[in-house]
């Protein structure tokens, strides 16, 4: 398997709570450890300094709790970056503060003209920008996309509301299985594609998945996902791969994991 040092933009969850709901796992009513948050993502970072990763920092923001998510800010792709468009408006001022972020670092960068929640719901393989929607992403922001980056797009129905964003159903591994992914979060045929163009792909039981376990990040060889995870870090081991157990549990009540706090910056 072919490994490389990734860089990534991180923020810190310094204003992390669960204030509103606007996915099944947001419970205002369920009490938040700020300071627990905190620990975890600090985890999350040092792993990936450890693993010899470049962690990069945005300023977070009062009044955004959910902008500990950068993966939802932004896909980047070639030194090129599709801004963020939120469908809801209690995350709407995430986007323009990310592409800002870009903007300043000396990135080209593009307002998206449809909504699109980033690398939530587009994630790059070595073939094509795989594409979901159902729940978030406007299908517009897939040909959007494909024009923007020139990388073929394959678009993915997702049905269950508990996996709202592509990559809380599907991560990208690189290596021989490509990607791991629940199909029971997708439609019949979404999932038929998938099976033809990963036929090699780990499949996932759900138990797994609602633990966050597809939420994860690959490098190609190792991969850092929810330590709860149990049954996909063991299938990991016996693929090849090296999985990366991490406690995500409290940002988890706003429907994140190691991913969703994890935006790839491909330059």
């Amino acid at each position: 398997m072919r490994t490389m040092s990734r860089r990534y933009l991180m923020c810190r969850p310094t204003y992390f709570a669960v204030d509103y709901t606007i996915n099944p796992w947001m419970d205002p009513s369920t009490p938040v450890d700020a300071e627990l948050a905190i620990r975890q993502w600090t985890e999350l970072a040092d792993i990936y300094r450890d693993l010899g990763h470049t962690v990069e920092l945005i300023e977070p923001l009062p009044g955004l709790p959910d902008m500990v998510f950068a993966a939802n800010g932004a896909t980047v792709i070639d030194g090129t970056v599709l801004g963020a468009q939120f469908k809801y408006p209690e995350r709407a001022a995430e986007g323009p503060a990310y592409l800002e972020w870009f903007a300043r670092a000396g990135f080209a960068t593009h307002q998206a003209k449809f909504v699109n929640e980033g690398e939530g719901d587009l994630l790059l393989t070595e073939r094509f920008l795989l594409a979901g929607t159902g729940f978030r992403t406007d299908p517009g922001a897939h040909g959007e996309a494909q024009e923007l980056f020139g990388r073929p797009v394959i678009g993915l129905q997702l049905v269950d509301p508990s996996f709202y964003h592509l990559d809380t159903a599907l991560c990208v591994l690189g290596g021989p299985a490509e990607v791991a992914y629940l199909p029971e979060a997708f439609s019949a045929g979404s999932r038929r594609v998938l099976a033809r163009l990963f036929p090699d792909a780990i499949t996932v039981d759900e138990p797994d998945a609602r633990v966050f376990g597809l939420n994860a990040v690959s490098d190609g060889q190792r991969v850092v996902l929810p330590v709860q995870a149990v049954g996909l870090m063991s299938e990991l081991e016996r693929r090849g791969y090296r999985p990366i157990g991490v406690d995500m549990s409290e940002l988890r009540k706003a429907g994140g994991g190691p991913k969703c706090c994890t935006l790839e910056v491909r330059v």
